[in-house]
């Protein structure tokens, strides 16, 4: 049974307590009025828009999951500094492509986790998910899942594809256990 599912009054706490907060920040006060709009705004919008919802597997790990934001932050950095280098050396040495990484998610949240920490990365960017798993038939599998990305500057396709799948994607489908 889903954490979300327990809770009909509350169906999603964490986006509950995201939108009190969001509500007082955003008008700089704690009056009571304000913390009155804030407990209604997160009580009812969670409950009116819950229906609409699709299921999406939960975090198992939350550990890793904060291991993993870390290394994507490491990353983001370090990419940064690597794609300074490459725009202010020559240009003609830069060998942009597309490359298809195979994937073994199946579910829509890791992998768009998983396109965005691509293209959060300086020097990559995700291009398509095929399929898109929603837009299959129901009962039907698709026979080739992949992300196909565009990198600034590829040296080895195999190398770039086995690092974002062991650095990315097997963490993601740990965490999410799917």
């Amino acid at each position: 049974m889903r954490l979300e599912s327990r809770f009909r009054w509350l169906p999603t706490p964490f986006r509950s307590l995201l939108l009190f907060v969001v509500w007082l920040l955003l008008n700089n006060s704690v009056s009571p009025g304000h913390i009155i709009l804030a407990v209604l705004f997160a009580f009812f919008i969670p409950v009116i828009t819950f229906p609409f919802r699709e299921p999406q597997p939960l975090i198992i790990k939350p550990g890793l999951a904060v291991k993993q934001f870390l290394i994507v932050l490491f990353d983001i950095i370090t990419a940064n500094l690597q794609v300074a280098l490459l725009i202010l050396g020559p240009v003609k040495k830069l060998r942009p492509a597309f490359v298809k990484v195979p994937l073994d998610l199946t579910h829509a949240m890791p992998i768009t986790i998983l396109a965005s920490t691509v293209s959060l990365t300086p020097g990559t960017v995700s291009a398509e998910v095929y399929p898109i798993p929603e837009s299959l038939p129901p009962g039907e599998e698709p026979t080739e899942r992949y992300l196909l990305i565009h990198v600034l500057d590829l040296d080895d396709e195999q190398a770039l594809i086995n690092t974002i799948k062991q650095r990315y994607e097997a963490p993601l489908k740990e965490i999410f256990q799917c």
